[in-house]
């Protein structure tokens, strides 16, 4: 099958987007093995070095090396987000689907709900269902989970709306296949397409809250590293160390910049008026 997309920009977005994102899979399986040391290993003397032959990116307000703990850092801010975007579109898809499938009070209900979470944003949302829930890597994961699922639900809801009208749909009700498998097997795949763009679309959202929550002490609790709360520890050394708030921010920019990308490259894709080649 040939994916066709016309011009230079959808193939640079695509071939940079799917390089980041590889490289953040790779770090998030292999970072600690590449590691030159434990996380949490403190060396006193060389406390807040810059560059040298010990510490490739110096070392924090502890002694400990910083390029381990960038390493670690992006295995944590994967996992966060894979998990996270995994329960907003498992949960949310499976809503969607129902409400635009059945329709009616069943969806007026859902909707009306929906609505209600999407008038938070959806970082103010995550902040209070962290508040509630205290600060740790599963409390992340469902809050922003939480926060995120009303767009899954909102997309998927249209797609299936649009597609419960098509003929091969009524053909699956008429020779008695039940709701739940024609649902499965004839109507779920048809919003694939959308939620592969909403997908790549939130992962890069994920990753900046995720980073945001630990910034403010609402996410991954110190010392455990992960790029937010890096960026917090080296606020009062930013003068003294300027590496320390300069290298996490700058693994946050690249990996929004890579996913927004590669949205873009897929949303390209999967627009009919689009042509081309990758």
């Amino acid at each position: 099958m040939t994916i066709r997309i016309f011009g230079r920009r959808p193939r640079l977005n695509f071939a940079f987007g799917a390089s980041v994102v590889s490289l953040l899979l790779f770090l998030a399986v292999f970072g600690q093995f590449l590691a030159p040391y434990e996380p949490l290993e403190m060396d006193m003397p060389a406390r807040l070095s810059g560059v040298s032959a010990a510490h490739l990116l110096g070392a924090d307000e502890f002694g400990r090396d910083t390029l381990s703990r960038l390493l670690y850092g992006a295995q944590v801010s994967a996992w966060i987000a894979f998990s996270t975007l995994a329960f907003a579109l498992s949960v949310g898809t499976a809503i969607g689907v129902i409400s635009g499938y059945f329709g009616g009070r069943t969806d007026s209900l859902i909707m009306m709900i929906n609505d209600a979470l999407l008038a938070f944003p959806g970082l103010l949302l995550a902040l209070g269902l962290m508040a509630a829930l205290g600060a740790s890597s599963s409390g992340i994961i469902v809050a922003l989970g939480i926060a995120y699922m009303p767009a899954v639900v909102r997309v998927v809801r249209s797609t299936v709306m649009s597609v419960r009208q098509l003929e091969f749909v009524e053909a699956s009700t008429v020779i008695g296949n039940s709701d739940l498998t024609t649902m499965v097997r004839h109507v779920l795949p048809n919003a694939f397409p959308p939620i592969t763009v909403l997908a790549s679309m939130m992962f890069g959202s994920i990753i900046l809250s995720e980073a945001a929550l630990s910034f403010l002490g609402l996410g991954v609790p110190p010392p455990a590293p992960s790029w937010g709360n890096m960026l917090a520890s080296a606020r009062p050394y930013i003068m003294e160390a300027p590496l320390l708030i300069l290298l996490p921010g700058f693994c946050i920019a690249i990996t929004l910049l890579g996913v927004n990308m590669l949205g873009d490259a897929l949303r390209d894709l999967v627009d009919p008026k689009m042509g081309g080649d990758i």
